[in-house]
């Protein structure tokens, strides 16, 4: 199989004259950059949740208001919950983020290689990276949403803690709330995760085509800190055009969990996601629906920017090493 990592791209590349790496190594480099990845940014993951499930306004004129900017809800966590708060839910944050790069990337790979072959699309194109790589992310979705709803409730939970490990969070979500507790939101994850991803690995491909146009003679030179650059950009966009999405499933996803959420604030519980929208749009205004859109963009622009930067990495040490074998 030709996939592109090998010649320094993401996504199947006809013409990578045989610098292929096998659909295992994909899914490893996939693993890998989401594993690494997800260290170095969840302190901000952390606070983008908090400020996403904050009712009150993010501003220091409203008083009932707990956090109101990164710093002051960095610090603050800090003060009540000490260091390791920014690192709440990081095991099944890291099985999420190891299990959806994967499976996320290995997707990606087979339905641009799909494309290439059974229909006369070019698999380079934007529209195809945009519909596979929407693809690809839902199919990751599916994979480990039960996690992501694990991991949500570990970094939503204040002092005392609601559950103490990861078994015991599970246990008592399955006895309490039944088994579908685990897809709380996936309805709005499916629906915002399509756009995402599909406008990340799309602006991906786009803005490395751009910046190979405007400079032209840095060739392979500094190859990393370009897919770094382009990976960041196309994080932040996708982001942005998505957010309320983004928010609406977190919302989503704490419900039935309101007890642990009273030292933050108020609290409010939704029937679905067309009530969630309009609760939001009614109690909190159009603002209300990019509430922790600063931490968001900054986590969107280093997660989406690593995650890229690590893959590619990961798959050209695959390639030498193919290279040194033959």
């Amino acid at each position: 199989m030709l996939y592109g990592p090998a010649a320094g791209m993401v996504g199947y590349d006809p013409k990578a004259d045989g610098r292929n790496i096998s659909s295992f190594e994909v899914a490893v480099a996939g693993s890998v950059s989401g594993l690494v990845t997800r260290v170095m940014i969840s302190p901000l993951d952390v606070i983008k949740i908090r400020f996403q499930l904050q009712i009150e306004r993010l501003s220091r004129s409203d008083p009932a208001a707990k956090y109101h900017g990164i710093l002051q809800a960095g610090r603050q966590i800090l003060q009540e919950e000490g260091p390791t708060a920014f690192w709440k839910g990081h095991v099944p944050a890291q099985l999420l983020s190891m299990g959806y790069g994967a499976v996320q990337f290995l997707s990606f790979e087979l339905l641009t290689e799909l494309v290439h072959k059974a229909t006369t699309y070019d698999a380079r194109d934007f529209s195809v990276h945009f519909v596979c790589g929407g693809l690809s992310a839902s199919a990751a979705t599916l994979a480990v949403h039960p996690v992501d709803v694990l991991r949500t409730r570990f970094a939503a939970q204040g002092e005392p803690k609601v559950y103490k490990t990861l078994r015991d969070a599970v246990v008592t979500m399955y006895r309490t709330e039944g088994p579908l507790v685990f897809y709380k939101g996936l309805n709005p994850t499916l629906i915002a995760i399509f756009p995402y991803a599909g406008f990340q690995f799309s602006f991906y491909s786009a803005l490395k085509h751009m910046h190979k146009w405007v400079l032209p003679a840095e060739g392979r030179r500094n190859e990393n800190l370009r897919n770094l650059l382009c990976g960041s950009g196309a994080g932040v966009l996708s982001k942005t055009l998505t957010y309320p999405l983004d928010l609406f499933k977190k919302r989503l996803q704490v419900g039935g969990f309101e007890r642990a959420r009273v030292t933050f604030g108020q609290v409010r519980s939704y029937r679905g996601l067309l009530d969630c929208a309009q609760q939001v749009m009614q109690e909190e205004g159009p603002t209300g629906l990019f509430k922790g859109l600063s931490p968001s963009l900054l986590k969107a622009a280093l997660s989406t920017g690593f995650v890229f930067f690590w893959y590619e990495l990961f798959c050209s040490f695959f390639h030498p090493m193919k290279k040194a074998d033959s």
